[in-house]
């Protein structure tokens, strides 16, 4: 059900949309709403978070906008998607692990505004439907090399254009060759053959911007979600983007680290009171490091993926600007997880041994880049993109857990425009966000289901100054990693490891373990965090 109401303290400036060149939609005061989504970024790649990476067109959305330092995700790829796209926690809607359908019982942001008059399109990863190989595994990697036809990807009714997306241009899965990738789609029709210059990322900024240009003819606002691929492993790169970073990472992790740091303390992102610079969480030293060469030509590719990456919104945003839009346009900008640690996987379920033409697929590259090889971060990467946190992707600590997000409404956040916000929000509350500005009400019913509010709140009043976190409790569990956050405290553990406390008003980076001290309150939060638990399905009641 559509309010027509908006949140008026901030966003009055909405009254002054029109009185310029920008285009007006039949509704002014509904915006069009872009998400922008990389996958497996880490927390200080971007300039605007102390990265030393290229993305001038990241950064141009944060001096526009607001930045957040203490955003979170679910610390891994499907239970994220699942938390933006539904407002809940991953557990609640079938996505505690990766590779599920999401439920059906609950409606997608999608959905939601595809109901209330909005035009809805998405460009790249969906990664919500479950994902089931083969058998035999060999036909498994001839699947993923298009030399068979297995069928659908998935279920098509857990696709994008079956849960709300009038149009998806994008993979289904969620690993692909960036150069001939598997599981590609038009809405439910596989697309079997690209071109030769075909890059998925490039793919996915294309689409987008097609999406733009059809949507802005229409006289109703538009949501359009671009999920990219980038950066996530295999560390596929262009040639003209490699070249940029050559040379660039011969310092090593320690020095990547220490360098992101200090720019951090510069933006003012940090101080070194709250935030002491653990050591690289891996535990490996630049020193000792055997393949140095190697290394180095890894971190490249990774920071060339994030280049391209950027070299896409830059387009979006001109698409937009060319066609009147951007002014009524809320841009968010956030990551599904940390950098990721993994490295080692061989081919199998979705890692491809070979190309189309049968070509092998190298997996341990000297030079990641091209289609013929397959290389991953690793760990020691991994920390120092994080950087200023311990550990990554899949982990509840923070740096598993911690996403830049960028928010930039060029008409709708007059007076806010380069700032810093310092509140605790979670992704699942993005979706209560977009409700509000829309001037949406949550429904009661989808498909006969009586629905519960969703676990997200709204940021408006974060945004506002009136409080200082959307929730005073926040739940994390992936894969036996698990935390609860009551406040300041929190309390974060490895898979089978113990509970390690920490205040947060005091040790922003998690360094000092306070567990020892004060394992009366580690009970609580742990009672917490179980009650919690088992609401969602994770702990069987006692």
């Amino acid at each position: 059900m559509q309010t027509g109401k908006l949140p008026v303290l901030l966003f009055c400036s909405l009254v002054m949309l029109g009185c310029g060149q920008q285009k007006k939609n039949s509704d002014p005061e509904r915006p069009n709403i872009v998400i922008i989504m990389a996958d497996d970024m880490g927390y200080s790649d971007i300039g605007c978070y102390g990265g030393e990476i290229h993305t001038p067109n990241l950064d141009h959305l944060a001096a526009e906008g607001i930045r957040f330092t203490q955003f979170y995700n679910c610390a891994r790829c499907c239970p994220t998607r699942a938390s933006l796209m539904t407002g809940m926690y991953q557990h609640r809607v079938g996505l505690a692990r990766n590779g599920q359908n999401l439920s059906q019982e609950v409606p997608t942001l999608a959905e939601v505004l595809q109901e209330n008059g909005y035009s809805t399109g998405m460009a790249g990863k969906w990664h919500l439907s479950r994902t089931q190989a083969v058998r035999p595994a060999s036909e498994q990697l001839k699947w993923m090399a298009h030399q068979v036809d297995y069928g659908p990807f998935a279920p098509p009714e857990t696709y994008p254009s079956s849960r709300g997306f009038e149009e998806h241009w994008g993979v289904i899965w969620g690993v692909v060759n960036y150069f001939d990738p598997f599981s590609l789609v038009h809405n439910q029709e596989p697309i079997t053959e690209v071109p030769a210059d075909f890059y998925i990322t490039d793919f996915i900024t294309d689409k987008s911007v097609e999406l733009i240009d059809r949507f802005s003819g229409k006289e109703k606002p538009f949501f359009l979600y671009v999920a990219h691929t980038a950066p996530h492993w295999p560390l596929h790169a262009l040639p003209e983007d490699l070249e940029r970073y050559q040379g660039a990472y011969e310092g090593g992790w320690e020095k990547l680290r220490t360098d992101r740091y200090s720019r951090q303390l510069e933006m003012g992102l940090l101080d070194t009171v709250h935030y002491l610079l653990p050591e690289n969480s891996s535990g490996k030293t630049w020193a000792e490091c055997e393949e140095k060469e190697t290394e180095a030509n890894h971190m490249e590719a990774h920071a060339a993926m994030v280049d391209r990456l950027d070299q896409g919104v830059g387009r979006i945003i001109r698409k937009l600007e060319e066609k009147g839009e951007l002014d009524n346009t809320l841009i968010l900008f956030l990551a599904d997880n940390g950098a990721s640690y993994e490295r080692g996987y061989p081919p199998g379920f979705d890692r491809p041994g070979f190309t189309r033409d049968g070509t092998p697929i190298d997996y341990e590259p000297a030079e990641p880049g091209p289609e013929t090889t397959w290389g991953y971060l690793g760990s020691a990467w991994a920390s120092a993109a994080n950087t200023p946190w311990r550990y990554w992707k899949k982990e509840s600590f923070e740096g598993g857990i911690h996403t830049p997000l960028v928010v930039c409404w060029p008409g709708g956040l007059k007076g806010k425009e380069g700032t810093l916000n310092h509140g605790v929000g979670h992704v699942m509350d993005i979706l209560p966000t977009c409700l509000q500005v829309a001037g949406i009400d949550y429904p009661d019913v989808f498909r006969g289901n009586q629905l519960s509010r969703p676990d997200g709140k709204s940021m408006i009043p974060l945004i506002n100054g009136e409080v200082s976190a959307t929730s005073d409790t926040l739940y994390w569990e992936h894969e036996g990693g698990r935390a609860i956050r009551i406040g300041n405290w929190k309390i974060a553990a490895l898979e089978g490891g113990p509970w390690e406390l920490f205040d947060l008003s005091k040790d922003r980076t998690e360094v000092h373990d306070l567990s020892g001290i004060y394992p009366e309150r580690v009970s609580k939060m742990n009672a917490a965090w179980e009650e919690w638990a088992v609401q969602m399905g994770v702990l069987e009641r006692e």
